[in-house]
C-alpha cells in the first residue's frame, strides 16, 4: 500500500515494527480485540531467516493463533533433541514424549521463509494492515504519553506517517527502539557468534528420528544440525569471538567447512552433502536491553534480548512475548488506570523465560554440565524437568521447578567435588566470552 511522500498523517491504535513471529503474534491478537493494528515489515515475504527449530510448547500457540494446520503442512516432525559430545563421541537423546507433561511429544523444524509467511498472511486475514517493503525510520513519542508519531519509508522512497496510541518493537535483531534509546548492551555473561548455511544430501537418522535436531559440541563451541522438508538441512556453527578472529582471509564458506572438519561426527553426516545457499554470519549473538517497556511501547522477542540458540528457544520466546503483550496493551488502551499493574506483570513474565533458559545456556559448554546432559538420571524427576525445559514448557503450570532446583544443586555439588576441573572451566569460559576487541588486544 503506497502513499505519496506528502501523504496526510494516518492513525492507528497499535503500530508494530517488524513482521516476524512476535509482531505477527501480537498483531492479529490485538486486531481480534477490536484494535486497529498496522505492521511495518522492511522485507518482502518470503524471505530468508535463521532459527528453524521450534519447540513443543510452540504448538499450543499455533492453535490459539489459528495456524496449526498450516504449520503442520510445512513442518518436519521433531520428536527429540540429540546431544553429541566431542570428548568421547557419546550420544544422548532426549525424547519430548518423556517430559513431565506427556501431551507435547513433538515439535517441528521449519523453513523460516515459509513459516514467517504463514504468520504474516494470517495477520492480514485477521484484519491487520500489513506494509511489506516498508522500513520504520523514526519514532517520536508525544510528551503527554498519548502515543507516538512513526515515520516509515517504502522501497520506492515514499514516506508514510502514523500517529499511534501504542508502539510495539518487534524488529528482531535490528533492535529498533533499544538502539534509539541506547539501552542495548552486550550480555556480559555470554558472547558468541554464528556461521550457517543450508545443505542438501545430509545424512539423516532413519524412521521417526529423521527430523530430530542434533547438537554437536566441538572444541570451539557447538554446531546445530536441523533437518527440514525437501532435503534441506540447516547447519550452523556457534562459536566464541577468539575463534571467529582466526577466520582471517578465509570466506565464510571456507570458515564453516573448516569448522565442520573439526567435528568428525558432523563431518561424516555431511560427507555427501552440498551447500545450496550463501553462507551467512551473525556476530554479537548475545545481548540484552535495560528494559522491555515504557510509556506507550513494548519491546518483544529479539528486539528485547537474545542469548544463544542452543535450546531453540527464540521463536517460542518471541511468540509468547506477543501473547503477553497483547493482553497488556489491551489493558493499557481500554483500562489506562490498570496500565501500571498490567505492565509490571508483562515485565515479570518477559524476564522469566530468558532467565530460566540462560542459566543452562551459560553452562552448556562446561564439562560438568556436559556430563549431566550426557548421563541423565531421573532421581527426583530431574530428567523429566530438564526435558520440559528443552520442550519450552516454562510458562505453564507444569510443576517442574522443584526438580529444576535439585538439578542445579547437583551441578553445583559436582562442580565443588571437582575443584580443579571447575576452576579451569571457569577460566576458559572467562577467556571465551571476551569481546573481539579484548581478544585482539590479547593477541597483539
Amino acid at each position: 500500500m503506497q502513499q505519496p511522500s506528502n501523504a496526510a498523517q494516518m492513525e492507528c491504535d497499535v503500530l508494530v515494527i517488524g513482521g516476524g513471529p512476535s509482531g505477527c503474534t501480537v498483531g492479529p491478537l490485538l486486531a481480534e480485540k477490536g484494535h486497529k493494528v498496522v505492521i511495518l515489515e522492511k522485507a518482502h515475504h518470503p524471505r530468508f531467516h535463521i532459527g528453524e527449530s521450534l519447540l513443543p510448547a510452540n504448538l499450543p500457540l499455533f492453535e490459539r493463533l489459528g495456524v496449526a494446520e498450516e504449520i503442520k503442512a510445512i513442518g518436519m516432525v521433531k520428536r527429540a533433541a540429540e546431544f553429541v559430545s566431542f570428548a568421547d563421541g557419546r550420544k544422548q537423546e532426549y525424547q519430548f514424549a518423556e517430559a513431565w507433561d506427556k501431551t507435547m511429544p513433538y515439535a517441528y523444524q521449519v523453513l523460516r521463509s515459509k513459516f514467517d509467511e504463514v504468520l504474516i498472511r494470517n495477520a492480514e486475514k485477521k484484519g491487520v494492515e500489513v506494509h511489506e517493503g516498508c522500513r520504520a525510520r523514526a519514532v517520536d513519542f508525544l510528551p503527554d504519553d498519548s502515543g507516538a508519531i512513526v515515520e516509515a519509508e517504502n522501497d520506492d522512497g515514499s514516506t508514510l506517517r502514523w500517529r499511534a496510541r501504542f508502539v510495539v518493537d518487534a524488529s528482531g535483531r535490528d533492535t529498533f527502539l533499544a538502539n534509539r534509546f541506547q539501552i542495548k548492551h552486550r550480555n556480559p555473561k555470554h558472547n558468541s557468534s554464528s556461521v550457517y548455511g543450508h545443505f542438501a544430501g545430509a545424512r539423516r537418522h532413519p524412521g521417526q528420528a529423521e527430523g530430530n535436531i542434533t547438537i554437536y559440541w566441538f572444541e570451539h563451541g557447538w554446531f546445530w544440525f536441523i533437518p527440514m522438508q525437501d532435503d534441506q538441512t540447516s547447519i550452523g556453527m556457534v562459536t566464541w569471538p577468539y575463534f571467529m578472529k582466526t577466520r582471517d582471509k578465509r570466506s565464510l564458506t571456507e570458515f564453516l567447512m573448516d569448522g565442520i572438519a573439526m567435528c568428525p561426527p558432523l563431518k561424516e553426516r555431511l560427507m555427501d552433502a552440498k551447500l545450496i545457499n550463501e553462507v551467512e554470519a551473525t556476530g554479537n549473538f548475545s545481548y540484552v536491553s535495560e528494559r522491555n517497556h515504557g510509556p506507550n511501547y513494548v519491546l518483544l522477542g529479539d528486539a528485547y534480548a537474545f542469548i544463544d540458540p542452543v535450546f531453540s528457544s527464540g521463536v517460542l520466546l518471541a511468540m509468547n512475548s506477543g501473547f503477553l503483550a497483547a493482553d497488556a496493551i489491551d489493558t493499557c488502551l481500554k483500562q489506562p488506570e490498570q496500565a501500571p499493574v498490567a505492565m509490571r506483570e508483562f515485565d515479570r513474565l518477559m524476564k522469566h523465560g530468558p532467565k530460566e533458559f540462560s542459566w543452562f545456556i551459560y553452562r552448556i559448554t562446561n564439562p560438568n554440565m556436559r556430563d549431566l546432559f550426557m548421563h541423565p538420571r531421573n532421581t527426583f524427576r530431574v530428567k523429566e524437568a530438564l526435558l520440559s525445559l528443552l520442550a519450552g514448557d516454562v510458562f505453564g503450570k507444569t510443576p517442574i521447578w522443584r526438580s529444576i532446583r535439585i538439578l542445579k544443586s547437583i551441578y553445583y555439588l559436582t562442580s565443588l567435588s571437582r575443584p580443579m576441573r571447575s576452576w579451569m572451566a571457569w577460566k576458559k569460559r572467562k577467556f571465551n566470552i571476551r569481546p573481539v576487541e579484548d581478544a585482539e588486544m590479547g593477541h597483539a
